[in-house]
């Protein structure tokens, strides 16, 4: 859609990007999944840390969820980073909006083996 590469090119210009590309994608990949369990309901159980141990079904809280934009970037930091996305969706009452904002942040963790991840941080 035009108004969303509108809306991506206006973030890309805004935070020039000063991530390594593959962190980018892995951030950016996260922070999707991260949103859609977040706005939707759905896959919240990948995300203990962000959701809590939760045994019971949630209602979503938005059906019709799409992004319309993202980017990653660092977040005051080598092993931080926060992911800035732009996104649609219709509430349960059917009301649609965008441009709704979510910054998502993340830090790195290594494993023994030398593997690095992104691990998202809970919300204060």
């Amino acid at each position: 859609m035009a108004g969303d590469r509108a809306i991506q090119e206006a973030l890309e210009v805004a935070w020039p990007a000063d991530l390594a590309a593959r962190d980018e994608r892995q951030l950016l990949a996260a922070g999707r999944e991260l949103l859609r369990a977040d706005a939707t309901g759905i896959g919240r159980w990948q995300w203990p840390t962000v959701f809590g141990d939760q045994g019971q079904a949630i209602a979503p809280a938005y059906s019709r969820f799409r992004i319309q934009a993202a980017i990653a970037r660092k977040d005051g930091g080598p092993h931080r980073a926060v992911v800035h996305l732009v996104w649609a969706g219709a509430d349960r009452g059917g009301t649609y909006t965008d441009g709704r904002i979510t910054d998502l942040h993340f830090t790195r963790t290594t494993t023994k083996k030398g593997v690095s991840t992104w691990t998202p941080r809970p919300r204060t």
